[in-house]
């Protein structure tokens, strides 16, 4: 295989300048955003350990397609933490959410 052209190398910068990224949580980040990441991370563990499509995943917890998007790619600032958590009571409705300090 050879690299790509200036042409085809254009029109791949076109595509990934369309595409939305999974969000990267700071090193700073306050201990509520690594809740809120913790949340979205248990998402994308169940959606990998039972091969699901977002589609599938968003219509077992009872959301819109593109809700279960911004929560598998940690985009969550639009929802509030007891909204994450409910979601999660969908996918895991027997287990117990344990806070722990350090």
């Amino acid at each position: 295989m050879k690299f790509p052209n200036e042409k085809e190398l254009a029109k791949m910068r076109k595509k990934l300048d369309k595409s939305v990224g999974s969000v990267v949580l700071s090193p700073d980040a306050s201990p509520l955003e690594k809740f809120r990441y913790e949340i979205c991370r248990q998402f994308v563990i169940y959606q990998r350990e039972h091969d699901l499509k977002c589609k599938d995943l968003a219509k077992l917890v009872g959301v819109d397609e593109s809700v279960m998007s911004k929560v598998l790619r940690y985009r969550n600032e639009r929802f509030t933490t007891d909204k994450l958590i409910q979601m999660l009571a969908k996918i895991h409705p027997r287990h117990h959410l344990i806070l722990k300090v350090s």
